[in-house]
């Protein structure tokens, strides 16, 4: 009888950074060109404030976001230190 042995997973690609900045370069006009009027569909008013959107965002719809954010975000002091994460006593 003979044995398959498992075949091994595709090798990613790796790139320089600089490869990806020239690609991104590249593609960035012609996705302004085809969507000219895109935009985010999450509001927010600071790069933080655009993650912890999109954080929530893939939990329910961008709608429901709008609709709870200005509460939590009038909530946070925007021009003071956000709060440092606890490290839990095993990384420390």
């Amino acid at each position: 009888m003979r044995t398959v042995s498992p075949k091994k997973p595709a090798r990613a690609k790796t790139r320089d950074v600089g490869e990806l900045k020239r690609r991104a370069r590249k593609i960035l006009p012609i996705l302004e060109k085809l969507y000219p009027d895109a935009r985010a569909m999450l509001d927010f008013q600071s790069p933080l404030q655009l993650l912890v959107a999109t954080i929530l965002a893939a939990q329910c719809t961008d709608e429901r976001v709008n609709q709870v954010t200005p509460a939590l975000f009038a909530a946070i002091r925007p021009s003071g230190p956000w709060p440092r994460p606890i490290r839990p006593r095993w990384r420390r």
